[in-house]
């Protein structure tokens, strides 16, 4: 499945109709223990409002997983949230997301990128794809480790 990268910031919510539903669509399917379907919009909202992102899997024009970025003052991408519409699941639009997620940052001029810890499905793909994710989520990127 080729999927691209695609960025969702305040700007594009605002004023894209196709990607504000194609990112509640997503987290809509999220399980609920993590994210009650009645809370996804504030949970985009009060997301995007703090000044945070997030990164799409963007296939054929629609939106189909997605994970939350939030930029910390030292440049690094906190990753999280992670979550693909269960109709196209077990299809490695997550693995995919995070690993195009992963090159931009390797490509940045501040790679740093972190999870919540190792055992995090964000931590878990990472490790998957060859990188190295330190017990606390702190993900080694560049030239060690990652798949193109």
């Amino acid at each position: 499945m080729p999927v691209t990268l695609q960025h969702l910031d305040q700007t594009r919510w605002a004023q894209d109709f196709q990607a504000r539903h194609d990112l509640v669509r997503i987290y809509q399917d999220a399980d609920p223990d993590k994210l009650a379907p009645d809370a996804v919009e504030s949970f985009i909202a009060r997301h995007l409002r703090a000044g945070n992102g997030f990164a799409c899997a963007l296939f054929n024009a629609r939106r189909l997983g997605a994970v939350a970025i939030t930029p910390a003052a030292d440049g690094t991408w906190q990753l999280g949230a992670l979550c693909v519409r269960r109709t196209t699941r077990g299809r490695g639009v997550a693995t995919r997301l995070l690993a195009l997620v992963a090159d931009e940052v390797a490509r940045s001029t501040h790679p740093r990128l972190a999870v919540a810890s190792a055992s995090s499905a964000e931590g878990r793909l990472l490790t998957g794809l060859g990188y190295a994710v330190t017990h606390d989520g702190d993900v080694r990127v560049g030239a060690a480790g990652g798949i193109s």
